[in-house]
């Protein structure tokens, strides 16, 4: 069963801009879209509500917020159980370094992106945070020197 809901061309279009622009009045979406101000609005409640658009927020710099040192953090956890893996992800997102938590296929079972002030600091979280918690296995680390966000994601064809 799949979760996709239909988009026409101007849903499309409306995604497009603000993917790339979130801020955007709906004045000026409207006008680029080429819809009335307020089928404009209609159509973005509409993916609001289908759960299309899910968030709206401001990217930060985390070096200008003195956490300069990224990382991510290949995390096994031994067992792999719902219980475990539920409250191993509430405690990874309450942690102010953690960026992003993924659920993964393979060797580890959890990705974490974090950014800490200090090599020392991504060592404490590592040690104090991590591993020491009974159901971690193994922590993998490897340092982000730079990363580049995608486009916009509208779906295939």
């Amino acid at each position: 069963m799949s979760d996709s809901v239909e988009l026409s061309t101007v849903d499309l279009r409306i995604l497009r801009l603000l993917q790339n622009d979130a801020r955007i009045s709906n004045k000026d979406l409207a006008a680029e879209v080429g819809v009335a101000p307020s089928t404009c609005l209609d159509r973005v409640n509409r993916l609001r509500e289908l759960g299309v658009i899910t968030a709206q927020r401001a990217e930060v710099d985390a070096a200008k917020l003195g956490r300069p040192l990224e990382a991510l953090l290949f995390v096994q956890v031994r067992p792999h159980r719902r219980a475990l893996v539920d409250s191993f992800v509430e405690h990874l997102l309450a942690l102010p370094e953690v960026r992003a938590v993924y659920h993964l296929t393979g060797p580890d079972d959890f990705l974490a992106h974090v950014a800490t002030a200090s090599a020392t600091e991504l060592q404490r979280l590592v040690l104090d945070e991590l591993t020491a918690r009974d159901e971690v296995a193994r922590v993998h680390t490897n340092l982000v020197f730079q990363h580049w966000s995608g486009g916009p994601l509208l779906p295939p064809g």
